[in-house]
């Protein structure tokens, strides 16, 4: 397998797992390839961009679906889970 292809690889794997952190990481690392032309480093890097640009509009996405959930009629509810329990003992 050639350096290249093995880049490509990499660069699938980590849009497949959708996880900003590795592909941040892999980007970071792509950077000083030197066994990359520039072209291929910056279409792998570019890959990269998309899938992070994606991943955190899709995020901001679902934040702001959540919060229209949570807030009905202007008052924000929150699940019992969050609310803290005090329990005194005498």
């Amino acid at each position: 397998m050639t350096h290249l292809a093995d880049v490509i690889s990499r660069v699938d794997d980590a849009i497949a797992k959708d996880i900003i952190i590795p592909m941040n990481e892999l980007l970071i690392e792509l950077s000083d390839d030197a066994e990359l032309t520039r072209e291929d480093r910056y279409a792998q890097q570019q890959r990269l961009r998309i899938a992070i640009a994606h991943k955190g509009n899709h995020h901001k996405e679902e934040t702001e679906e959540r919060r229209e959930q949570l807030t009905r009629s202007g008052t924000i509810i929150f699940a019992a889970r969050y609310i803290p329990l005090i329990i005194h003992s005498h």
